[in-house]
């Protein structure tokens, strides 16, 4: 075994938790057989080997999956000796499972392995729960909009595991992980989590290319169910917060659904539902509600779900993901209160800052704008044009509600954008909550790129 030995200091930020090792901070790297001198030889990695890090005293900080083509040269996984093979990755996987006892997993679907979190660094795996969309010839219209009756319809729901490998520590571990998944969640005995259908690759995030792998997407495994005599569909139907949904498994952004805002879209509904006025009850006032960068309606159709009076326009870049979010509205009945519009969110703001238009309550949950910490003050820059610009357009009492997924942007940066945009807006506003991502994306304390997801919600007082 191969052991890193690092720079006097550099190990302060490890023994805080964070997981990775970047190459300028190793003093050298040894062989673990001794010299007659007392020391290792000097050697170099190999991709995806394994290697023990060391503090330049000789405190020893974990086993590490080493990349020397990467500048993170080493992503620790154990703080002991630990080795890795199939069992190691059976352990591991429900050690994380174990993590979601707060969900129901026979009808949620969740985050199953989050990467560095549940220490499987460069693992990802989501598992779906539902029912294919062509579930017995059934249209979205007439499709039952709770999982109960769902279940009495179609039968007990199926799931499908999508998977992201992302660094060459798993890549080269393809095998032992794709068996451990297998064992783990394929056997009947998995308690009662149901049979999955299929495992699905999405491995296209950008860190495959800076490890030097090329992007995946592929079905790899198909299992034999019975009550799934279709092929591997792309559409499945979901529910979250006991709500229908349309997921694209192997064409949709990311993994397909993002279930990392699950709780965030539940929360912004309920605050959005409690807008009053004074002078006339809730029920007789229509709230106007704008979802920017709406992706397919997560926070567009639990507004609709729970605000009754709310008329959302959702705005979106992509119109696949109109598409889907019309289907999902059709899905859950309430079509006639929502409507889309294709547009670039900056241009669409602009447009509607000349045009005088107001909103009860604004969401922005747009894509990262950057994941580099290079690009952070350009990031910010743009976080703060549409923030000021969604003030702009928002009534007094109006709520605000405001997201982002740059990981290299955290909380208290991303709160002083929030009040700087505020002061340019002319606008005082009241915090009345702030959120990270779902709980099945764990944090790992000491390892602030696991904490990538910011949701603010606010309201305007003045």
């Amino acid at each position: 075994m191969k052991r890193i030995i690092l720079k006097r200091g550099e190990e302060r930020r490890i023994l805080g938790g964070h997981p990775w090792v970047y190459d300028n901070e190793i003093e050298r790297i040894v062989s673990s057989s001794r010299s007659a001198a007392g020391e290792g030889g000097a050697t170099s990695l190999e991709p995806g080997e394994l290697a023990d890090v060391e503090s330049e005293d000789k405190t020893y900080l974990g086993r590490a999956f080493v990349n020397p083509a990467s500048k993170i040269i080493a992503r620790l996984y154990s703080p002991s000796k630990e080795g890795v093979d199939k069992g190691f990755f059976k352990r591991r996987i429900r050690e994380a499972i174990s993590r979601r006892a707060a969900y129901d997993l026979r009808r949620e679907s969740a985050r199953l392995v989050f990467a560095e979190a549940d220490q499987l660094p460069g693992l990802i795996v989501d598992r779906f729960v539902g029912w294919p969309v062509q579930a017995e010839g059934a249209s979205l219209a007439d499709f039952p909009r709770n999982f109960d009756e769902t279940e009495t319809r179609f039968g007990p729901p199926l799931s499908w595991l999508v998977i992201q490998i992302l660094t060459v520590g798993m890549e080269t571990r393809r095998d032992l992980i794709l068996a451990a998944l297998e064992e783990t969640l394929v056997a009947r005995n998995n308690d009662g989590l149901g049979l999955p259908v299929a495992i699905i690759e999405r491995s296209n995030a950008r860190v495959r290319e800076l490890e030097g792998l090329l992007a995946t997407e592929r079905l790899i495994k198909r299992f034999d169910v019975a009550e799934m005599p279709h092929d591997v569909p792309d559409s499945v139907i979901i529910f979250e917060n006991g709500l229908p949904f349309v997921a694209h498994l192997e064409s949709g952004q990311k993994t397909g659904h993002y279930l990392d805002q699950k709780e965030n879209h539940l929360h912004a509904a309920r605050l959005i539902a409690g807008l009053g006025n004074t002078e006339r009850p809730l029920e007789e006032r229509q709230l106007t509600v704008l979802d920017a960068c709406a992706y397919t309606g997560g926070f567009a159709i639990h507004i609709a779900h729970m605000a009754q009076t709310a008329q959302t326009l959702a705005v979106d870049s992509s119109r696949d993901a109109l598409e889907t979010l019309k289907q999902n509205a059709l899905l859950n009945g309430v079509e006639a209160r929502i409507s889309v519009e294709e547009a670039d969110i900056f241009e669409f703001l602009r447009g509607q800052e000349r045009a005088r238009t107001r909103f009860d309550a604004i969401i922005l949950d747009p894509p990262a704008f950057t994941k580099s910490h290079t690009q952070i003050k350009e990031a910010l820059r743009g976080y703060k044009e549409i923030n000021l610009r969604a003030l702009k357009l928002l009534n007094k009492g109006g709520i605000l509600v405001s997201c982002s997924c740059s990981q290299a942007i955290d909380e208290s940066g991303f709160k002083r954008m929030i009040r700087d945009a505020a002061i340019d807006a002319e606008r005082r506003l009241l915090q009345l909550d702030f959120r990270l991502q779902s709980s099945d994306h764990p944090i790992l304390v000491g390892y602030d790129e696991s904490c990538y997801l910011k949701c603010g919600f606010y309201q305007v007082l003045a």
